[in-house]
């Protein structure tokens, strides 16, 4: 007689296949371009705003709204992901989630003086070079220099867009 074995069906994140999250890049021009940070509630590493899909909304404004709450910021959201990283989410039973992160940039118009998680996380500008040094994932690095460069460029009269 032939013996059947039911397989546990694992989960996206636990087999290798990353889940999937929606995080914004805010920037702005100063004499530079500048991206904001800001730090996880939990490492209080420095990150983007980023957050898992929301049922019924578009990955772009899914990442819009992860940036008004986590950062209280406010502005044009682009349609187009500008790339993507991957990065070891750490849950709250210790165990760690393999994720990545579609990104969308985010131009700031202002930040309001009171959101959801103002009082779990800092919030910080730095000049892009800089910002990319802060955050500890290689890919998420070279999306912000890339970005950076690439505004850089434009603001300079350059028409060609940057590749690293």
């Amino acid at each position: 007689m032939k013996k059947t074995v039911k397989l546990k069906r694992k989960t996206p994140g636990e087999s290798g296949e990353p889940r999937t999250q929606y995080g914004a890049l805010p920037w702005r021009m100063e004499e530079e371009p500048e991206v904001m940070l800001l730090t996880s509630r939990d490492t209080r590493r420095w990150v983007i705003p980023k957050g898992w899909p929301m049922k019924g909304r578009k990955p772009n404004v899914a990442a819009a709204l992860e940036a008004l709450q986590e950062g209280g910021l406010l502005g044009k959201i682009g349609k187009k992901a500008l790339g993507s990283y991957h990065y070891r989410k750490r849950l709250k039973n210790g165990a760690a989630l393999w994720c990545r992160v579609e990104v969308f940039p985010l131009r700031v118009l202002r930040q309001r003086k009171n959101w959801r998680e103002k009082e779990q996380r800092v919030t910080h500008w730095f000049p892009y070079a800089e910002a990319a040094e802060h955050v500890a994932e290689e890919e998420l690095k070279e999306l912000i220099l890339t970005f950076g460069d690439t505004l850089s460029a434009l603001a300079n009269g350059d028409t060609e867009i940057v590749t690293r």
